[in-house]
């Protein structure tokens, strides 16, 4: 497509410069030449087809501009969407980032607290606190309470007797539950369960000795771990330990088992409060019995009364019966005296 308009502009081109050629010759008395004429038909039809095909193609060009021009234009709308979106993708991504980058400053304080112990036993106390202040009256705990010879325990749940009052105590082995995680062969995992073993009955045999005192204490107490995987791994891998520790009447608690456990221990708190206040009730009860009888009299009575009063009206509708009939007989004397003075006298015989 591209030649055809050069083709046809170098023809037009050799067809104007024959054109001149020919008025440039001397002016002869000559005979025409029918090809000259031919010649210059040609040129002319060219010239006209050439000037046809130069407006064809400058509309295609139009058109073509005009489609290019629209393409353009919807694409320009179409990159403004997408950067529109992609904007606002970009704006979600930067405030996940914030919030991963939140979670992580979160996650390494996290992991500076749980790696010294002191921070790490403070974590455990602070979980075993709110569990503790959720579920139970403020009356039966109470923290850091004293069992004697200086000792004070995590938390001391005052229950009566039987059982008594019960000690918490939070214990978190942190370092043995990694140890056992982190092994990497038969020789580690050996290692790191004797090191958990050791830890859990270090303080188990710790809190028997000093949070089980007779006379203060229950015979029995409670050691909180406050993560659910430690406890896991207690008792799926290590269930001597845990019979160890039922033995020494030291029971081991998780966070789901304590608030089961609280839960049920407000229960039976809620129970012997009802037995405590059993007599209360009865005596209660006994009083409004009293106030029933005399109700009963003083109904009896007022039932009389209106016995009384309903004789009272009968009698005295008799009277008003009795009342109304002498009216009405004294009425029917009146009658007859005036019947009777209205009859003429008899005449009297001459004598």
């Amino acid at each position: 497509m591209s030649e055809m308009p050069i083709i046809l502009s170098a023809l037009a081109l050799l067809g104007v410069l024959a054109i001149l050629i020919l008025q440039l010759r001397p002016k002869e008395v000559v005979r025409p030449d029918p090809r000259l004429d031919a010649l210059s038909g040609q040129l002319q039809q060219l010239a006209a087809h050439q000037a046809g095909s130069q407006e064809a193609m400058d509309r295609r060009l139009s058109e073509l501009g005009n489609r290019v021009a629209d393409r353009l234009q919807m694409s320009a709308t179409e990159a403004g969407k997408s950067l529109t979106e992609l904007k606002e993708r970009l704006a979600v991504i930067d405030a996940a980032q914030k919030n991963i980058a939140e979670l992580s400053g979160q996650m390494v304080g996290l992991q500076d607290i749980l790696s010294n112990k002191q921070s790490r036993g403070a974590f455990g106390e602070i979980q075993l606190a709110d569990l503790v202040r959720d579920v139970m009256p403020a009356a039966n705990y109470e923290f850091q309470a004293a069992v004697g010879n200086g000792r004070r325990v995590d938390c001391l749940l005052k229950l009566p007797n039987p059982p008594g009052s019960i000690g918490i105590d939070a214990k978190f082995p942190l370092e043995a539950y990694r140890s056992l995680r982190e092994a990497k062969d038969d020789i580690a995992t050996k290692l790191a369960q004797r090191e958990f073993t050791t830890a859990i009955r270090t303080h188990v045999k710790a809190i028997a000795e000093k949070y089980i005192v007779p006379g203060v204490t229950a015979d029995s107490a409670l050691m909180f771990l406050p993560s659910e995987a430690v406890y896991a791994e207690l008792h799926s891998n290590f269930p001597n330990l845990v019979d160890e520790a039922c033995r020494a009447k030291v029971w081991i608690v998780s966070p789901t088992t304590m608030m089961a456990t609280l839960t049920t221990i407000r229960a039976v708190l809620r129970d012997v409060s009802m037995r405590e206040q059993a007599h209360v009730i009865q005596a209660k009860v006994r009083e409004l019995l009293k106030d029933i009888e005399r109700l009963d009299e003083r109904v009896d009575k007022l039932q009389t009364h209106f016995g009384q009063v309903n004789e009272d009206v009968r009698q005295i509708r008799i009277s008003t019966d009795k009342v109304t009939k002498r009216a009405e007989q004294i009425e029917s004397v009146e009658l007859e005296d005036e019947r009777v003075t209205q009859l003429p006298l008899p005449e009297r015989i001459p004598g």
